[in-house]
Order: C-alpha cells, then structure tokens, then sequence
C-alpha cells in the first residue's frame, strides 16, 4: 500500500486465540478505538523495529571495516599488559 494513499484496504487476518485476545484487551482498554487501530499501531511498531535493526547491522558493517583497515592485529599478552599498567600506576603515585 503506497503511504502517500490515504485510501484504506481491507484485509482478513486469521489470529492464534491469544493473538485475538490480546488485540480485544487493547480496544477494551480504551487505549485503541479499532481493532483495525491496533493493527495499524503494531505495523508502526514493527516498522520502527526494522529501521532501528537495519542501523544496528549498519553500525555493526561500519565497525568491522574500520577494525579490518586499522592494520594488522598484534598479539598481545594480558599479564604483560598488567605488569606495563602496575607499573605505570606505581610510577604515577610516586
């Protein structure tokens, strides 16, 4: 459906039974007039979702270029590098 139409459609939707229940509690409510409401409002939600993920994934794409182009990695050793920060550490207080 294009969002520049503000025509409505109508679709039959077959729900699970608590799917039903949940979507009638929600118009019982008074939080949501239709259930046609509710629908529309999960759809928002859903959509919203999707964008935050495709950004996560983008992020995440990004994240591992920059680390894949900052060179070659080093190995390292944990206990060197805690004797280099106590020491450091110890120099620092005096």
């Amino acid at each position: 459906m294009n969002e520049n139409n503000n025509r409505t459609m109508s679709i039959n939707v077959n729900l699970t039974p608590l799917l039903e229940e949940m979507v009638r509690q929600k118009v019982k409510s008074g939080l949501y007039t239709s259930v046609s409401e509710v629908v529309r409002e999960a759809l928002r939600l859903m959509e919203e979702q999707d964008t935050l993920r495709k950004a996560k994934v983008d992020q995440l794409r990004q994240d591992i270029n920059a680390g894949l182009e900052s060179g070659t990695a080093t190995i390292w050793n944990a206990e060197e590098v805690k004797r280099a920060v106590r020491k450091k550490r110890v120099n620092l207080q005096g």
